[in-house]
């Protein structure tokens, strides 16, 4: 079965952001890539960008993995306050949605304070210090797997 796993783009700070994330959701990066890795006649980078992030990759759980990547100054700069896909976290109880959340909002814009929601699942949302928007949620009801029904 296909994965589906987010990329998120940064302005420059991708490593400090993922940094705070293996913070809050430990493990160790799968891949980190800088753009000094690639640079040849064809794609030149410049110094101040030689250290930036091409890719960097941080698994979480037992088969997600959590990517980005900063974008050179050449194509732009992103809007940190555009609107975004929100990149939901499931998690297994309510102790880890709470950690979860409090741990990624630090320093960020809480939207939906996490709370026992209407529909019966453990339910928060917000933006982080990176501008990331993010959806954290305990679905008790939820069947994880679909074979142990």
């Amino acid at each position: 079965m296909a994965q589906i796993n987010p990329y998120i783009h940064f302005n420059g700070n991708a490593e400090v952001a993922f940094t705070f994330y293996k913070s809050v959701f430990g493990g160790e990066f799968a891949m980190i890539s800088r753009f000094k890795d690639f640079s040849n006649p064809e794609f030149p980078i410049s110094e101040s960008e030689a250290n930036r992030i091409m890719h960097i990759a941080l698994p979480i759980g037992k088969h997600n993995v959590l990517m980005a990547s900063d974008t050179p100054e050449i194509m732009g700069k992103h809007n940190e306050n555009e609107t975004r896909s929100k990149i939901s976290i499931s998690a297994e109880s309510k102790e880890e949605a709470h950690q979860l959340f409090y741990g990624l909002s630090e320093g960020g814009n809480i939207e939906i304070p996490i709370n026992d929601s209407p529909w019966g699942s453990y339910f928060g949302m917000f933006r982080d210090k990176f501008g990331i928007e993010w959806i954290v949620d305990f679905d008790p009801n939820y069947k994880r797997n679909i074979n142990n029904k």
